[in-house]
């Protein structure tokens, strides 16, 4: 497969040299059929739905990073619950509380979900500009003008929508200002060049920004993304507090530091092909959905599954979205607090001069050691613990098995024979069918792949996981008190 997109689309719809991917109630629908007032077409896709995959579109050619896609994820689906607010008896929006409230004959399903798209495609056009054309498109197809605001269900999606981009724009995130550092972050370390044997590092312990030349073939030092996150405002109030709650990393000099290196060379060795899927899998790199995405996509799975109707897909995708957000500033205060070392460097520092066994039955110096992973994007750009894609995935499946009731899943992906992008033609050497019968088994191979990746350590993934629980659960409260009418 050329890219991560089409790795997503092989994991999510029908390969043509493989076999279903996903069970048939679980399976991603390939297309988009007009929706019409809100009612499920096709395969279940109502608006909250399509609005959904309209955004996680943009993502896919956007170049935000994790923690800002949690955040766009959330900012659309909260503008979304808050216009869906205004049509039930009981639930209060998060910026405008009960103020919105429409009288009980308008209370239909056309008209939530003519709110619900307004305010949607306010939110998605703020975040994204670029797509605005593909947001137009899908309000058109929906059967909405989007310069036509005149209506009430309008009026009211943008009103509820608008308090919280109001919300948004100073919430500590910068997006008015391309989200750029608020604090004057600067690493200790000089940069790495990873074509090239470790020479020096100034600080073992702490993150080192890499060289390398990216997919465009432009050599490129990425700076930390987002260190000022962990001010980010949380939907739940917590996530900061929960994240200052997490225990330190082990530091250069200590057994438990020279230990964690020692199972990632060990366990990069010896990598079997089902181990190697499953890394790639999980990768969610450069134009793919990202983590925070990737849970979506479950979620729309489920959504199919079960049978969901509008109001159901409003509140799981407003817990779900504003959890993952929630995990992305929780697990970027931890990253910024400890500024902790990735294995590419920390494995070159510990073992140059020294012969080792890798990846691909290669015996290498360990000042050239590399992860199982892309050489255009070898290492993501920021400090190594704990792991976001842990964070996010504990958040995520703590959000769904909360809604549903209970932890079965039964999806399921397969990785068709030589598809790998580290080793293209190669890996595997036959199928390899990734299953997951419950939310908790997909979040704990999500976090397990960035270890076979060579990505993080393994306290990295295992307080991570913790953290996305705690981070979960909490979110999961506050959706709960705002459709409950609690606030």
């Amino acid at each position: 497969m050329p890219d991560r997109t089409s790795l997503r689309a092989l994991a999510l719809t029908v390969a043509a040299t493989a076999t279903l991917l996903l069970p048939a109630a679980l399976a991603h629908p390939a297309t988009a059929s007009p929706a019409s007032a809100g009612a499920h077409t096709g395969a279940g896709r109502n608006v909250v739905v399509r609005w959904n995959e309209a955004v996680l579109a943009a993502v896919r050619t956007g170049t935000l990073g994790p923690p800002q896609v949690a955040r766009a994820l959330a900012v659309v689906h909260t503008c979304a619950y808050d216009a869906w607010a205004a049509y039930d008896a009981v639930a209060v929006g998060t910026r405008l509380g009960g103020s919105l409230r429409r009288p009980e004959p308008e209370r239909t399903e056309a008209n939530r979900a003519e709110a619900i798209s307004y305010a949607a495609h306010q939110a998605a056009a703020d975040l994204y500009p670029a797509q605005r054309p593909a947001f137009d498109a899908l309000m058109t197809e929906l059967g909405y003008d989007p310069a036509d605001t005149s209506g009430q269900p309008a009026r009211t999606g943008l009103a509820a929508c608008a308090a919280v981009l109001d919300h948004r724009h100073a919430d500590g995130s910068n997006q008015l200002g391309g989200y750029a550092d608020t604090t004057g972050y600067a690493p200790v370390n000089a940069p790495m060049v990873v074509a090239d044997p470790l020479t020096s590092v100034d600080d073992p312990s702490r993150w080192q920004p890499l060289t390398y030349r990216n997919k465009a073939g432009v050599v490129v030092t990425p700076p930390f993304l987002a260190p000022h996150w962990g001010g980010v405002a949380s939907f739940s109030g917590r996530a900061r507090a929960l994240a200052d709650g997490v225990p330190a990393p082990a530091a250069n000099g200590t057994t438990a530091f020279r230990a964690q290196a020692a199972e990632i060379v060990a366990g990069t060795a010896a990598l079997t092909d089902h181990q190697k899927a499953i890394a790639e899998y999980w990768a969610d790199g450069p134009n793919s959905e990202t983590p925070p995405g990737h849970w979506c996509l479950f979620a729309q799975q489920v959504s199919a599954r079960d049978g969901h109707g509008l109001d159901d897909d409003v509140k799981m995708f407003f817990a779900l979205a504003n959890s993952v957000m929630d995990a992305g500033i929780a697990a970027w205060e931890v990253k910024r607090d400890h500024d902790s070392v990735r294995p590419i460097t920390a494995v070159r520092y510990l073992y140059q001069g020294r012969r080792i066994p890798t990846w691909g039955g290669r015996v290498i110096d360990g000042a050239t050691w590399v992860p199982y992973q892309v050489p255009t994007f070898p290492t993501p750009p920021f400090a190594e613990y704990v792991s976001g894609h842990s964070t996010f995935s504990g958040a995520a499946a703590e959000v769904l098995r909360s809604f549903t009731g209970g932890d079965a899943f039964g999806g399921q992906a397969v990785i068709a024979k030589g598809s790998s992008q580290v080793e293209p033609g190669v890996t595997p050497a036959a199928d390899v069918t990734l299953r997951w019968h419950t939310f908790s088994e997909a979040a704990d191979q999500a976090g397990l792949s960035r270890r076979y990746g060579g990505i993080h350590f393994r306290a990295g993934d295992l307080q991570g996981r913790a953290l996305g629980r705690a981070v979960g659960a909490a979110a999961w409260q506050r959706a709960q008190a705002y459709w409950s009418g609690q606030g």
